[in-house]
């Protein structure tokens, strides 16, 4: 293996590469720590998910559901009609970013400690980052450590003809919208994940003709029985879900393999993401970047000293899992040779159409995949008090558990899904069986309630009838 001279002294303990989730952790466990820390930032701080990404697409969503409920509930006794306003509704989503983005900003992170230099990084070596653009350009900073947090790019599909389409994708569509005067009347969507489920759904509840195309189903990822559950919801909210694949653009036109002509006024790419490695110099320092980031269980790639986080590594692209990538990153960094930390905490993640679809851990099919057969248990938000009560009962808890109770994976389908399952996810990372789950009390009534709900439908499947028949008898011998 090659081998690089370490500096007999550094000017930084730690230089990070890239301003989003993973970068910022990683500033910012540096910065507590009290090591000099430097962030390269080339793109807008905060990354794809304050501008591009979560918190815009949430916004949206906000807006929607107040759309839909204002709508009317019949089955609740409330009728009503939305009007929206939409340059009120993308003005929302402006103020959420820019209410948010102090929290990122080079302001807060110098105050923090930690150097902010603008521009683009490349590692001339695992102990040498030289500043390629911006006021710095040409400036070269010796380290201790790295870490890569560049994130990820939109995937272009090589479809004939989409270069003239003018394509929008996570990074245009925002500013796109903000210069429309009403709702898209009729937008193309290309990708049925959840970037494409969430964003079809909102558009279509706030009055835009939306045109889904996916090749296969949509939410693969998810369990089969739920994502059918959201591709009949989005239906309901008027969302046209074409199972297919574009074969080519002919002017304002998508033509499909099956040779049907999809009419749009704009094209949605959410056909996925890749790691930005281009530019990095790892092709210089023998480090492949044909796919993401070969990294070992602490977060430490190929070169002695310099570790990745967020969407270089995966496997999930998530802003959860990129916060929680960057700690462990930054502290393997700085604590290496002393102690490391493993990155293997699971991972819950969600997705925000209506209903929500919330998971962590593998599906029945991943498991079935490892040739392992879980127990299953069910329990459906119909049972629910809240939900009974606010008329959301469509949905259930799913859990997966091996013979002990041990949780391997779970998902929620329903309203407040991503709330149902913190309970779950907490339990499932510090190791928790359902009986303990079942021990914790949960405020009444609320969502959060269905977790423990479930985990004592578990229970009640396990009790003994032989047991049940012993504790009879011995009341009966009690009461004389």
């Amino acid at each position: 293996a090659r081998r690089w001279p370490r500096p007999a002294r550094a000017e930084r303990n730690l230089v990070g590469s890239g301003g989003g989730a993973a970068g910022l952790v990683a500033a910012y466990v540096a910065a507590a720590a009290q090591a000099r820390v430097t962030l390269i930032a080339e793109g807008p701080m905060g990354g794809d998910c304050l501008n591009f990404g979560c918190v815009p697409s949430k916004a949206l969503i906000a807006a929607a559901r107040a759309a839909d409920a204002a709508r009317g509930a019949p089955a609740l006794g409330i009728e009503g009609a939305a009007r929206v306003h939409w340059p009120t509704v993308m003005a929302h989503v402006r103020g959420a970013i820019a209410a948010i983005a102090p929290n990122d900003s080079e302001a807060r992170y110098r105050g923090l400690g930690v150097e902010v230099i603008r521009g683009r990084a490349r590692l001339l070596s695992p102990h040498e980052v030289a500043v390629e653009t911006g006021p710095e350009a040409g400036r070269r900073i010796t380290t201790r450590a790295v870490v890569l947090a560049t994130g990820a790019a939109p995937v272009v599909p090589p479809i004939p003809g989409i270069e003239g389409v003018g394509a929008l994708t996570s990074e245009t569509l925002w500013a796109w919208l903000s210069g429309l005067p009403a709702p898209p009347r009729r937008l193309l969507i290309l990708g049925g994940g959840a970037m494409g489920c969430e964003l079809a759904q909102a558009l279509a509840r706030l009055g835009a003709g939306v045109v889904l195309v996916e090749p296969g189903r949509i939410l693969a990822r998810e369990e089969e029985e739920a994502a059918a559950l959201v591709a009949q919801a989005l239906a309901a909210d008027g969302v046209e879900i074409i199972a297919g694949r574009v074969a080519r653009f002919e002017g304002r036109e998508a033509v499909l393999e099956s040779g049907a002509r999809v009419g749009f006024e704009a094209v949605l790419l959410a056909t996925g993401r890749r790691a930005r490695l281009t530019g990095l110099g790892l092709e210089a320092l023998g480090v492949p970047t044909e796919k993401p980031l070969e990294t070992d269980a602490w977060l430490e790639t190929l070169l002695p000293g310099v570790y990745a986080a967020g969407d270089l590594v995966g496997p999930v692209q998530l802003t959860n899992a990129a916060g929680y990538q960057g700690w462990v990153a930054a502290a393997n960094a700085l604590a290496a040779p002393l102690w490391r930390f493993r990155a293997a905490a699971p991972m819950p993640q969600a997705v925000f159409t209506a209903p929500e679809i919330a998971r962590i851990g593998p599906t029945r099919a991943e498991l079935a995949a490892r040739g392992l057969t879980p127990e299953v248990t069910r329990y459906p938000l119909a049972e629910l008090d809240r939900a009974i009560a606010e008329g959301a009962r469509a949905g259930w808890v799913e859990i997966l558990t091996d013979p002990r109770g041990r949780i391997l994976g779970a998902s929620v389908v329903g309203a407040r899904a991503s709330e149902i399952l913190a309970p779950i996810a907490l339990a499932m990372r510090q190791g928790l069986g359902l009986g303990k789950l079942l021990a914790t009390p949960q405020i009444y009534p609320s969502w959060p309630e269905a977790a423990k709900n479930a985990a004592g439908r578990w229970r009640q499947a396990r009790v003994s009838p032989r047991a049940l028949a012993l504790a009879a008898r011995y009341f009966a011998w009690r009461r004389g």
